[in-house]
């Protein structure tokens, strides 16, 4: 909405002024991790009790790559809508530039939305399930959207990010499950490794946009959620639970 409505009419300089929400946002995280060094050595101070996980160390390794596979897939998808979403419509459909960064913003609010609204439904019906519905239950709308037209292309696009994006907290509270303590490395692996490599993924699939064109991007990323079938290889972690208790 920033971009549609500052930066487009008023120009590229206008983005200098939104060096004072970075600004602000250094100082939030700042005191963000003065909270949380204070946090941590009160923690130390306890007696914590060990975590174990219930399953063997091969097993918690493939199911950390079938996870892993699983946020690459939803990331290199998000990242060819994020990306190139507003040269789409407006190659496919003739819309102004104006609006297709609201078309944008659109959808990434829904996506925003949906990785709040993840974490509650995820405690509520399980981390496993909520990967199923999120990740291949967004199949049908990613195949549909590249023969859609404007309307249903919004209504698509608003559905896919509030659908795919609620799978990400989920991933990480299970892998956490998998991995009990070990908060640092499931960080790395799935904030560091996978975002940079969804990052990758749009940049490769802007050279097949150059070559290809943008409806032909859109119509290979649609089936990227299929990835998603790999859910029926990770472990019960409510059956494992009742079995350890």
């Amino acid at each position: 909405m920033l971009a549609a409505f500052i930066v487009v009419p008023f120009g590229q300089s206008s983005i200098a002024w939104f060096a004072i929400g970075s600004l602000i946002g250094i100082v939030v995280l700042y005191q963000v991790g003065g909270w949380y060094n204070r946090f941590r050595a009160n923690q130390a101070a306890r007696k914590a009790t060990p975590f174990v996980s219930p399953f063997s160390r091969n097993r918690v390794a493939w199911a950390l790559a079938i996870l892993t596979l699983l946020v690459l897939s939803k990331n290199a998808y998000m990242a060819s809508i994020s990306s190139y979403y507003t040269f789409y419509v407006i190659e496919k459909f003739g819309v102004s530039v104006q609006m297709s960064q609201v078309l944008l913003f659109a959808f990434l609010g829904a996506s925003a939305l949906g990785i709040l609204l993840g974490g509650p439904f995820g405690d509520r019906f399980g981390q496993k399930a909520m990967i199923w519905f999120s990740i291949v239950g967004v199949l049908p709308f990613t195949l549909a959207l590249p023969y859609a037209n404007l309307e249903w292309t919004i209504v698509l696009t608003i559905i896919i990010g509030l659908i795919l994006s609620s799978a990400f907290s989920n991933i990480v509270v299970f892998a956490q499950e998998l991995v009990p303590g070990r908060v640092g490395m499931i960080a790395g692996v799935f904030f560091g490794f996978a975002f940079g490599m969804g990052g990758i993924a749009a940049a490769l699939l802007g050279i097949v946009a150059d070559v290809k064109g943008i409806d032909y991007v859109y119509r290979i990323c649609s089936y990227l959620p299929l990835l998603g079938l790999l859910t029926i290889f990770l472990p019960n972690m409510k059956q494992a639970s009742k079995t350890k208790a």
